[in-house]
């Protein structure tokens, strides 16, 4: 089979290493798209994988080829995602229905070989059946959107909705503020307006996002750019502070400027992988007490194995409304690449030298 391998850092070489075989638990992947996710990009340039040689990537869907001994073998042939972080089923976590939050686990494309390959091997308990209606695309994309489901969900409290006083968070009023429209931020305004959320401003730095985000139902008047004069000022005077802020960028000025522009008792969550080491002023660390905010991280996303009419999931969340044709993922691919071609689209991100959202690799059935 043909994959990127990544051998060491910024060693990454298109080759034909042998095909994998399933463990009992296991299936084989024929893989059909696979997105490149921004942390690839560090991974491969910069500060390499937990263990090398490597095949990257973990945003992905494909057929299931073949399976193990003691895996479902209805699975083959059928059309699926792939949850790419393997818990241990073990830990406190685990047990408590929070694999995302596992303290011993696996994952595919940076722990163990991944999607820019052909072929892929992951635990049959790892991969979701799909619909017919549901495009291969939008398919790999679902570990992106399902990341952003989470933080939605955790913001609004729509596993548990209640604030501090036992009244209800939820309402469509709230005043939303999405700061950075990468893939993340892009994907979780998408699903802040498919939930009815009526003030959402979102902050970009680039026309392309402006253009994105009002193509995906945004009020051209609720872009703010983050280039263009005080930001601050300016949303103040159009939203007032925000009762939800979902900082998607990772710097420590976009996590100060969220707490420092969030109403009382509101809550701020934090999504943006980080670019470096982060830190508080004493003003802001200030206005978080002062102002009772809360203050969350969200981390990946929660899949639960298994069909359970109790619990929705985040792929369940995301996988509902891709049947419904509620969502369009699809519109935020701007690079459709072969795997032969992929080291183009890591060099478009790696280096800037055009704009991108979500680059796709596709492979033929």
């Amino acid at each position: 089979m043909k994959a990127w391998v990544l051998h060491s850092v910024n060693d990454i070489r298109f080759e034909e290493p042998s095909l994998p075989v399933p463990k009992d638990d296991e299936v084989l992947i024929r893989v059909r798209a696979a997105g490149v996710c921004g942390s690839d990009i560090p991974r491969i340039f910069k500060n390499g994988a937990h263990k090398m040689p490597l095949i990257p990537g973990h945003e992905f869907s494909g057929v299931v080829e073949a399976t193990g001994l003691k895996a479902d073998s209805s699975l083959k042939g059928r059309k699926v995602g792939i949850y790419p972080l393997i818990p241990c089923g073990k830990c406190v976590p685990c047990r408590e229905g929070h694999p995302e939050t596992c303290r011993d686990y696996d994952y595919v494309g940076s722990r163990r070989d991944g999607a820019f390959s052909e072929f892929v091997a992951v635990p049959a308990r790892n991969v979701r059946v799909l619909p017919d209606n549901i495009s291969f695309e939008e398919a790999a994309m679902l570990e992106p959107m399902a990341v952003s489901v989470h933080a939605l969900r955790l913001a609004l409290g729509l596993s548990a909705d209640e604030d501090s006083r036992g009244k209800s968070f939820f309402n469509t009023d709230k005043r939303i503020v999405v700061c950075g429209l990468g893939t993340i931020g892009l994907l979780l305004t998408m699903f802040l307006l498919e939930r009815g959320l009526k003030r959402i401003y979102v902050i970009g730095n680039k026309e392309k996002q402006r253009e994105m985000a009002v193509s995906l139902g945004i009020a051209e008047e609720n872009f703010l750019d983050s280039g263009a004069g005080d930001v601050s000022l300016e949303l103040r005077k159009k939203a007032g502070e925000a009762d939800i802020f979902f900082e998607c960028v990772g710097k420590n000025e976009c996590v100060s400027y969220g707490i420092e522009n969030t109403a009382a008792n509101g809550r701020v969550l934090l999504l943006g992988n980080p670019y470096s080491d982060m830190g508080l002023s004493r003003d802001t660390y200030w206005k978080i007490l002062r102002n009772q905010l809360l203050v969350r991280g969200s981390w990946n996303s929660t899949f639960l194995p298994g069909d359970s009419e109790d619990t929705e999931d985040d792929w369940d969340y995301v996988i509902k409304r891709l049947k419904e044709k509620k969502i369009r993922p699809a519109e935020l691919i701007t690079h459709r690449l072969s795997i032969a071609d992929l080291y183009r689209g890591f060099s478009i991100m790696h280096e800037k030298s055009e704009y991108f959202c979500k680059v796709m690799m596709t492979n033929p059935g």
